[in-house]
């Protein structure tokens, strides 16, 4: 699969402000950002959460399109025709992709988080977390039918980072240690495990989903964004101003 560059990528209906720590820099991107959270099929919430976002936001979605939700795929056919809204690549997304290069090998991780209920959405029955062989093969078959060449190379060809001004938008997080340039795929894809232990010292504010919290939240330069969407029904966007004021609108 072809790697691309790093750096070439609650709550209510009224926007809520976040309480913020002025001893860090303020986060504040080139021109206004609405990040949305992991949206794992639902697609419902995703057109009700974008009818809230007011004009002039570039819209970033940090990735996990897919499983978990009723509609995973539809989500992906939606996304992959707005040239409006930039989109990551979620560890969901690479899963599913490992799936469909390697059934056999790599498959069952996915099925095992969130693939069977995408599986059977396009009708593939009969797979449980075991399946192996040619159940696994005949189901790499048949998602592939379902995406169709042009959209699974728009998956294939998700970036991992999309950056502007002091703000980093990734899927799940990055080594706090290291500058963006040097940040491996797998974190930010996967997340870091010094994430949450230790704060940046460049003045980066990480934007990012991955994590789910009750809450939404904007503190020691990390902006948690995902909520739950698939299980809580609630999909959160964050508004990131270029004057440093975040805030929160959900579907």
């Amino acid at each position: 699969m072809k790697k691309k560059s790093l750096l070439s990528r609650l709550f209510g209906k009224e926007p809520k402000p976040v309480s913020m720590d002025w001893s860090l820099t303020p986060p504040k991107p080139e021109t206004p950002l609405a990040v949305i959270g992991d949206i794992h099929g639902r697609l419902d919430l995703l057109r009700d959460l974008l009818a809230q976002i007011p004009d002039g936001y570039q819209v970033v979605c940090v990735g996990d399109y897919i499983d978990r939700g009723p509609s995973s795929v539809e989500v992906l056919r939606f996304l992959s025709e707005r040239d409006d809204i930039i989109c990551l690549k979620g560890n969901h997304e690479a899963m599913m992709l490992d799936f469909l290069s390697d059934p056999d090998e790599k498959g069952r991780r996915w099925v095992r988080n969130g693939g069977l209920q995408t599986l059977a959405e396009i009708g593939v029955n009969g797979l449980t977390e075991m399946s192996g062989g040619m159940k696994l093969f005949e189901a790499q078959n048949k998602m592939y039918d379902a995406l169709g060449e042009r959209l699974a190379g728009w998956i294939e060809e998700l970036p991992v980072i999309h950056a502007s001004g002091n703000i980093v938008v990734v899927h799940a997080g990055a080594d706090p240690a290291k500058s963006i340039d040097e940040q491996k795929q797998r974190h930010l894809i996967w997340g870091h495990r010094e994430f949450f232990v230790n704060e940046r010292t460049d003045g980066l504010w990480i934007a990012h989903g991955h994590t789910i919290f009750d809450q939404p939240s904007c503190e020691k330069g990390r902006i948690s964004l995902d909520t739950g969407a698939f299980a809580t029904g609630r999909l959160t966007a964050g508004l990131i101003s270029v004057d440093g004021t975040v805030t929160f609108v959900q579907s």
